[in-house]
């Protein structure tokens, strides 16, 4: 008799991803003799290894046509899985699980999707703000399954960590200097980063005060961000946005002194790396987004409009124009690793 098969369907970003990690645990743990699967957007499928409790990962292409869908639907049939878990959240990936035919299709009862669902949990109002890390959990509990505790922990076999040294040493960064990882971008939207000219700034003060190594990380859609910064700095920076892969930005990050980020996907990265890290928030929420597992810090500033779901902020942007260097500095000063 063959092992039940499960396909998870984890989130599509880097950030919501690490955050999910307890749940899907929490899921292997209630079926230990099952065999495990994900299914993961190609940029974050790294993040996930096909080893310990993960049988495998299957990559999926976006979904951006009835043709591609219809492709994936077949991609995933072909495994005969017996349970699939959507972790995500919109009426597509419902529909996928559906076409690809798994008998137990479970998840949120959000975006239309109820009637896909074969077993469908009502995301829970509260009164409180609550951490992502908890909605994924919830999801699990709102199954009937028990969960792990809301903790983040990522590993890198020491090979993984010596390449990177090396990779650091080739672009002649000093190994002794201590490394000061900024990163200042944010897929949301313009309204969720902290200037480039005060991460100049935060830079020049690591460099000055702490003769750190200053490495700028982030997509290649934020290299004006970075060259921005760079182009302040009298000490040039090294600067590898757009130049990563999912891999090689983890051994990266786990070898970083500090972590400084606004509320990002690497910030949550770095979190789970359990690496220190300074969260910059402007108009999120820390109790919902913030970095989850110490050391870590956050600097934010309450003003009136906060709150806020804004991609780009329609008036002066004072939730995170109020946030100064020095401030920023002190807070990783105490961090310091």
């Amino acid at each position: 008799m063959r092992a039940m098969k499960i396909l998870i369907r984890v989130p599509n970003w880097i950030g919501d991803s690490v955050l999910a990690q307890p749940a899907i645990e929490s899921v292997a743990d209630s079926f230990p003799e099952a065999e495990l699967w994900l299914s993961a957007a190609e940029w974050v499928k790294d993040l996930f290894p096909s080893e310990g409790a993960i049988a495998g990962v299957l990559p999926l292409a976006p979904a951006d046509g009835l043709q591609n869908v219809r492709a994936a639907a077949r991609k995933i049939r072909a495994q005969s899985f017996d349970i699939g878990v959507l972790f995500t959240n919109s009426f597509g990936s419902a529909l996928l699980f559906f076409l690809a035919g798994i008998p137990q299709r479970w998840g949120y009862a959000g975006d239309g999707r109820r009637l896909l669902l074969t077993k469908a949990v009502r995301s829970a109002v509260r009164d409180t703000p609550r951490h992502q890390v908890q909605y994924y959990l919830d999801l699990v509990t709102g199954l009937g399954l028990k969960t792990r505790p809301p903790r983040l922990f990522l590993t890198l076999p020491e090979e993984e960590k010596g390449r990177t040294r090396r990779l650091l040493e080739d672009l002649g960064v000093d190994a002794r200097r201590p490394l000061l990882i900024l990163s200042p971008g944010s897929g949301y939207g313009p309204a969720k980063r902290w200037p480039a000219s005060r991460f100049a700034a935060l830079a020049s003060l690591f460099q000055e005060r702490k003769d750190a190594a200053v490495l700028i990380i982030g997509s290649a859609a934020e290299s004006d961000i970075a060259a921005a910064i760079s182009s302040s700095l009298n000490k040039k920076p090294l600067v590898l946005t757009g130049k990563t892969t999912l891999s090689q930005l983890k051994g990266l990050i786990s070898l970083a002194h500090l972590f400084v980020s606004n509320d990002s996907g690497p910030m949550h990265l770095a979190n789970a790396l359990h690496v220190p890290v300074v969260g910059i928030f402007g108009p999120t929420d820390p109790a919902v987004t913030g970095p989850l597992e110490p050391p870590a810090a956050v600097v934010k500033k309450d003003v009136p409009c906060w709150p806020c779901s804004y991609r780009k902020c329609p008036y002066d942007h004072r939730c995170m124009m109020r946030i100064d260097p020095e401030e920023v500095y002190r807070a990783g000063e105490a961090l310091w690793r």
